[in-house]
């Protein structure tokens, strides 16, 4: 399926002499922990978010599926707005990690304003709903993520310490996706439920996850030299912004991170699954942990694999492996059973993308600037966050539109069989469509044989 010459494109640059950027267990793992407390923010809107606005706050389905777009695609912007922020940052703690202590606190700020809802008109209610999502997740959460993101460059630019930090990354955001959605739902009913439930979790959330960022901070280092023969500083925005529009493999790890992230936007899906076409939403707790935990399980494996496979052609592979696990929960979508097995295969599948991505984005940089000679990590791993909001802003999107259209109505005990059949469709089918199109992406994506030549070439210009 692949040539030598593609095996050989692996994350191993032994031949390749860098400076000393070798980073403990201790660093790596709390670089992890920051994505634990990304998720407990964002995959909690993610999972929740629909489901909270059209169950608890009382707004229409169609109305929240536009919403989010709209909000998610500013987000973006917003995100590429952060990333020039980052890349012009200059303070004694470094460039990315200053943020993390910055925005600790707004950070809680951003978890109680997202799930909060007011005694309004249903029209205040959505005005409201538009308003602290954008102040949470396309301001506070961008002012954080953005500059996380980032340190991915800045704490090493060896290729292996690159694919173990983002495999601590992964691990640890996977562990509190699974946390999210294994104790949300309980743990809302059990701080009393409804509006007052919900915020208390918020609460919760908020708080772990501001001290999770707070520790990323203590516990790391930024130490690769930023600069190069043409200082950043000197450069004029929209030079950075052309020079990045020409890197094509930047360009081709945004389109398959938002691809990837339209998937997580419908990830909002389970829960309306476990309850209406399972018959019990609690069963969410099972779907999350057999989507997860084997993703889970994947990361112990990732480093072997990427060495032997590369991070490109091991993606290829996961991707048809989710496809093969969605086939088989369209065999029998009403029984838990096979929809058990084949989520944990789907689950083994995202393992490898959800790693490679981010690093594919990190290596991206080197290629960008041995190409133009102008560097812009934080403007480039924007592109993360970026990538991640429209994604998920077009996948809530589409599960909003589509139930919507199909008749489905907010806290009836049962939906018409077309709202049903939408919610089949949007769990089973849409993803299978979302693994081809990413596959048919990472065909074209060549930069990992390339890599260890680019370093080198990159490592004598600053002789």
């Amino acid at each position: 399926m692949f040539t030598l010459e593609e095996k050989a494109g692996n994350i191993i640059n032994a031949e390749i002499k860098l400076p000393d950027q070798k980073l403990g267990g201790v660093e790596k793992v709390s670089y992890g922990l920051g994505n634990l407390s990304a998720n407990l923010l964002i995959t909690t809107a993610n999972s929740f978010i629909v489901f909270f606005y059209t169950e608890i706050a009382g707004i229409a389905a169609a109305t929240v599926g536009t919403l989010l777009l709209i909000a998610r695609i500013f987000d973006g912007v917003t995100d590429l707005g952060m990333g020039m922020i980052v890349d012009k940052t200059k303070s004694k703690y470094g460039k990315a990690r200053p943020w993390l202590l910055w925005m600790a606190i707004p950070y809680i700020l951003a978890m109680v304003l997202l799930f909060t809802s007011p005694e309004f008109s249903q029209t205040g209610k959505s005005i409201y709903a538009f308003i602290t999502y954008i102040l949470a997740i396309g301001i506070i959460y961008t002012m954080i993520s953005v500059p996380y993101n980032s340190m991915l460059v800045t704490l090493s630019q060896d290729q292996i310490q690159r694919g173990q930090l983002s495999i601590s990354r992964a691990a640890f955001g996977l562990i509190g996706g699974m946390l999210v959605g294994v104790i949300t739902l309980p743990a809302v009913s059990f701080l009393g439920g409804g509006k007052n439930g919900w915020m208390f979790i918020a609460i919760i959330y908020g708080i772990v996850g501001a001290l999770s960022y707070l520790i990323v901070f203590k516990n790391t280092k930024e130490r690769v030299d930023v600069e190069t023969p043409e200082k950043k500083d000197t450069v004029p925005i929209k030079h950075s912004v052309k020079a990045l529009v020409k890197n094509k493999y930047w360009l081709l790890t945004l389109s398959i991170i938002i691809l990837s992230f339209v998937g997580a936007g419908l990830s909002g899906i389970a829960v309306y699954y476990a309850k209406y076409i399972l018959g019990d939403p609690n069963l969410m707790a099972v779907l999350t942990v057999v989507g997860i935990l084997p993703t889970i399980i994947m990361m112990f494996f990732m480093d072997f694999l990427f060495k032997k496979f590369g991070k490109r052609n091991l993606a290829m592979i996961g991707g048809v492996v989710s496809i093969i696990g969605a086939l088989i929960i369209w065999i029998d979508p009403e029984s838990i059973s096979m929809v058990s097995i084949g989520s944990f295969i789907r689950g083994l599948g995202g393992a490898p993308l959800g790693v490679a991505a981010f690093v594919m984005l990190a290596d991206s940089v080197e290629y960008g600037e041995w190409k133009t000679g102008i560097r812009t990590e934080g403007l480039a791993l924007s592109a993360g966050t970026f990538g991640e909001k429209v994604g998920t802003g077009i996948g809530g999107m589409v599960l909003g539109a589509l139930m919507g259209l199909a008749g489905y109505v907010g806290g009836q005990a049962e939906q018409t069989v077309s709202a049903l059949t939408s919610i089949k469709l949007l769990f089973i089918h849409v993803p299978i469509i979302l693994s081809i199109l990413s596959i048919i992406l990472l065909y074209f994506y060549k930069l990992d044989k390339k890599y260890p030549t680019i370093i080198k070439e990159l490592n004598e210009r600053k002789i």
